[in-house]
């Protein structure tokens, strides 16, 4: 891919919804119990890895913040993270569920490496959570001068899993993966652009991937988030991109974008007439999480506070609908089983970036 800078800087299924009984009654769990509720995780934990259910407990805390809450995202403003960081602001605010307020704080720059710059500063500070994408494995590994690592943070909660989807303007004639193929190999890098957030973003990824799939290579144009990359396809600045449904969801309903193929294994609830690559005989799976980290050296107190609050955010009616509109799943993972996901994801993503030529 060839780059030009404009930043300046089985299926994804939502949880059916709940009714206002059993709302009520995992609330009360969660309120009442010392060992909180048990979960089965939606589905698996990212790139091309079955699906797991362990069973996990979600303990409450007596401890309280004391002033407001940062949520830092490893992004800009209007990407996919940004939205969801946003989401779980409005609930905990709507619903009161915390004595303090949210505050959503974007840090982008250095793919991330920013954000976890700053949480990392912020040891043993128990007000301060950021919103992980796939480059808190990434970033790391492609920066190592930064001095990061995924150890270095505390494990609060996985909320949900999504997906990328490949795009193009409602105005192109392309409407296929094969008339896509076509127009790319006629114009060539120099003249083809694919929207990104830059090199070792989780959407750079699954360009990559698209690229050694059908042999084809792009113009690699970034932006300062998902949100802006969304708006430079609709404004013609650039002629593809792999949003996740989150991000283009509102131009595509407006009709102004075109979806050709999704990177699942099955197709998106919210996109259902939209194939996958794997109906089109390429395996192209490629899934993103969003996490919530706290800084290093937090006590375990706290950890299990933050955990309850956006364990009860999750029952919100809010949540299931917001989760519903952009094709994500539920996938709560708390805590140690967090960690470890991490883990094996870092070890996937170090895989999949020296398959497109990174070393390490």
């Amino acid at each position: 891919m060839n780059d030009i800078d404009m930043s300046g800087g089985d299926p994804i299924e939502p949880r059916k919804k709940r009714s206002g009984f059993v709302w009520l009654a995992g609330l009360c769990l969660l309120l009442l119990s010392g060992l909180g509720v048990s979960y089965l995780t939606g589905f698996g934990p990212g790139v091309l890895n079955e699906p797991k259910a362990p069973e996990l407990s979600i303990a409450t805390s007596g401890w309280r913040p004391r002033k407001p809450i940062e949520l830092v995202v490893m992004a800009g403003e209007g990407g996919g993270a940004d939205r969801l960081a946003r989401m779980v602001q409005s609930v905990i605010e709507t619903h009161r569920l915390s004595n303090q307020p949210i505050v959503v704080v974007n840090k982008g720059g250095e793919s991330g490496g920013e954000a976890m710059r700053y949480l990392k500063s912020k040891a043993g500070d128990p007000h301060v959570l950021m919103m992980t994408l796939n480059s808190v494995y990434t970033t790391p590994l492609r920066q190592p001068e930064l001095g990061l690592s995924l150890e270095d943070y505390t494990p609060v909660a996985r909320l949900t899993e999504g997906s990328f989807v490949l795009w193009v303007n409602a105005e192109s004639d392309i409407h296929t993966v094969g008339d896509y193929v076509v127009a790319v190999r006629a114009a060539g890098p120099k003249n083809w652009k694919m929207g990104g957030t830059g090199r070792g973003q989780e959407d750079s990824i699954p360009t990559a991937l698209l690229e050694q799939a059908y042999g084809i290579e792009h113009g690699y144009v970034t932006y300062a988030s998902g949100g802006k990359v969304a708006e430079g396809l609709i404004n013609g600045e650039i002629d593809a991109t792999v949003n996740t449904p989150s991000e283009q969801m509102a131009h595509y309903m407006a009709g102004k974008s075109r979806p050709l193929a999704a990177f699942t294994a099955n197709r998106i609830s919210v996109l259902p007439d939209v194939p996958t690559f794997r109906e089109l005989g390429r395996d192209l799976v490629y899934f993103m999480q969003r996490s919530v980290v706290a800084a290093p050296g937090i006590p375990p107190e706290v950890q299990a506070y933050y955990q309850g609050l956006l364990h009860r955010g999750c029952l919100t009616e809010e949540w299931d609908d917001y989760l519903e509109k952009t094709g994500l799943a539920h996938t709560f993972l708390p805590g140690r089983p967090l960690m470890t996901y991490f883990l094996d994801e870092r070890e996937r993503h170090r895989e999949l970036l020296t398959s497109m030529g990174e070393a390490f």
